[in-house]
């Protein structure tokens, strides 16, 4: 589908205003991560170089994890033995009645770090004060607050309360309170997640060489999309990579805390439009799906 005219707008406003700010006598200057970014290893993140990682697809397809079926190891020893049962009960969905739920396929805001397995294409626009980052699937928004401390009462909401700064090169995000809602979980394999949950983000730009590398050492075992709804890797691409290193906290649900990494490069095509919630068919014509619904008029 074409890019929305006014989006594109949106961005050229934005990075022409993060652009002056950072050439402004006495502002540091601050890394430009606009523009469309994509990772298409969907739906797994890279472990990382050491420590305890993600949960990952026992399912395989030549050699590599089977993107169709996706059935997580309950036996990673991150999980807390509810954790792991959770992750086990939606393994054996996958594994014998086909789609297993997720709030992705179900219509529903995926939260953090959800957001981060469920969705191929990003952009993050800067602001001064706020960072907002757009996702491919459904719409998914999330805001950014700069340079401020988490709220002292924080109201859970469905991407949680965020606030960032800048490190040097880097963009640190802070993330708490993120809303248990219908279909809650962490990743595609139902790992469960807590009003406890923290998780911290860090993105920077890699010189091309360095982001290569990064890309193949974590990606060595995982499966790309062929073709994601309007991107495609762009062979011909030699310029920087944004990498985000990522750490995950719920004492409520894991043994400790874990991190992993998405190395996001940049695509070929248009910014895609994937709309779930329009309709509460879903993404399977005929086949209804638990979308959000209200029982009388709000207005």
């Amino acid at each position: 589908m074409k890019v929305h005219h006014e989006l594109l707008l949106a961005v050229t406003l934005v990075a022409a205003a993060a652009a002056a700010s950072a050439a402004a006598p006495g502002v540091a200057a601050i890394p430009d991560f606009s523009g469309i970014w994509a990772h298409l290893t969907w739906p797994d993140v890279e472990q990382p170089l050491s420590g305890p990682g993600p949960v990952k697809n026992l399912t395989r397809r030549n050699g590599v994890p089977d993107i169709y079926k996706l059935v997580g190891d309950y036996k990673n020893p991150i999980l807390k033995p509810q954790a792991a049962e959770a992750v086990k009960k939606q393994g054996e969905i996958e594994s014998s009645a086909g789609t297993a739920p997720t709030p992705s396929n179900q219509c529903w805001p995926g939260g953090v770090p959800f957001v981060l397995f469920s969705n191929i294409g990003m952009q993050m626009l800067q602001q001064r004060d706020q960072i907002t980052i757009l996702y491919t699937n459904d719409h998914e928004v999330r805001h950014v607050r700069m340079n401020q401390p988490h709220s002292a009462q924080v109201k859970p909401s469905w991407y949680g309360d965020s606030v960032g700064h800048y490190e040097g090169d880097t963009l640190v995000i802070d993330t708490i309170g993120v809303k248990i809602g219908p279909f809650a979980m962490l990743d595609m394999y139902g790992t469960p997640r807590s009003p406890a949950l923290h998780v911290v983000e860090r993105y920077r730009l890699l010189d091309y060489e360095a982001a290569k590398e990064a890309q193949e050492r974590g990606q060595r075992d995982l499966s790309r999309l062929g073709r994601d709804p309007g991107l495609v890797p762009d062979p011909n691409d030699k310029g920087k990579g944004l990498q985000l290193e990522f750490t995950v906290e719920d004492d409520s649900v894991f043994t400790a805390p874990w991190s992993a990494a998405v190395s996001y490069r940049r695509p070929l095509g248009e910014w895609p439009e994937v709309a779930c919630a329009e309709s509460p068919d879903g993404y399977w014509p005929g086949r209804h799906v638990a979308a959000p619904t209200a029982d009388k008029p709000d207005f």
